[in-house]
Formats: structure tokens, sequence, C-alpha cells
């Protein structure tokens, strides 16, 4: 064997490892997932759990698992202008997550990760009055994702999952103390590549 067939193979092989070791698993049982997968809604720690479609399936009825893990939906609506101001929240980039306590989070990313606040439960029920689809929002696994920075105007019911990978955009791109020129250019494609969904 050549010397350079020898170092073709270890590079192919070390490729070969770094994309076993980046390829994405089923958090429960570890067999790989498509790039387009579901999730799960971990209610213990709240996070968003990869699953496979055969786990995805174990959890799909309402009460499985105890409600430990729930499915996070895949559906988007575009909402009309939404005053958020009702909600006294003085951030233009956040989302809002009813919970299934009663309560309401909003957090905001930042370059350390999601920022939270309590949202006053009868703030929320004032706005839902107003915009009578966020009575619709599933607890803890869809949000109210909000986007008036630079005067956008974005408003939109999304799963959970959606307003983490924005969290993780911000997260990615962020530089210095105010973010740098990729953060909001970055930010603004995140909502532009966002599609209804039923």
């Amino acid at each position: 064997m050549t010397t350079d067939g020898a170092l073709a193979r270890l590079i192919r092989s070390s490729a070969d490892r770094t994309a076993a070791v980046d390829a994405e698993t089923c958090d429960l049982c570890a067999a790989p997932v498509a790039d387009e997968h579901a999730h799960l809604y971990d209610t213990g720690p709240e996070q968003v759990r990869c699953v496979c479609g055969p786990c995805s399936v174990l959890f799909a009825e309402a009460g499985a698992g105890d409600g430990h893990y729930r499915p996070v939906p895949r559906r988007r609506v575009r909402l009309p202008r939404v005053d958020t101001a009702l909600l006294g929240v003085p951030v233009g980039l956040v989302f809002f997550v009813p919970r299934a306590d009663g309560t309401v989070t909003a957090q905001g990313p930042s370059p350390a990760g999601a920022m939270r606040w309590e949202v006053a439960a009868a703030a929320w029920q004032r706005l839902t009055g107003v915009c009578p689809q966020l009575a619709t929002v599933e607890p803890d696994v869809e949000a109210l994702l909000v986007n008036t920075v630079h005067g956008l105007d974005h408003h939109w019911i999304v799963p959970i999952d959606d307003c983490y990978r924005m969290v993780a955009v911000v997260r990615r791109e962020w530089r210095g103390l105010s973010g740098g020129g990729r953060v909001w250019p970055s930010v603004e494609q995140f909502f532009e590549d966002l599609t209804e969904r039923p």
C-alpha cells in the first residue's frame, strides 16, 4: 500500500467518524434521525428532545408516558399585528409560552441563551380577548413568537422548537457587546424563512 493510499484512507476514516459523531440521533433510543424529524417536549427539565418516527408515535396520545413527554406540533400561523405591549415586556424579539399550570413566560434571546420573565396571566387573557387565535396556543409546546426589531412586524404562533432555533441563531451570530453586523440580518432571514403550516 502506498503512503498516499494510507493517508487517503485515514482521512476518509476520520471524516466518517466525524460524520457519525455529528449525525443526530433519537434522544430516547439513539437511532439515527433524518434532518427533518419530530420533537418531544420533556416537561421535567423543560427541554425539547429529538426523536425518531417510532418513538414519536409512542407519545402521540395525550397522557402517554404520564404526560412527561409531549409531542411538539408542527403548526405555524402568521398573525396580524399583536399589541404585545399589553404583556409588559419591553423587548422586540421575544416569545411567549403559556404553561399547563396557567402561567405565561416571556423569553428573549441573548448571547448567553434565553432570558426569561413571568407574564401576568391576566394580561395574557386580555391579549387573547383581542386576538382570539392566541387562545388556541397549546401550552408548553407552542408559543407566540414576535420580532419588532428594526421596524419589523412579525407575529407568529409557532412550535416551541422554532423558538429555540431562533435563540440558537442569536447565540451563534452574536459578536461583541452590541451583537455585531451578522446577528440582525440572520434573525431577519430566520423570520423570512418561516412558512405557514396547518
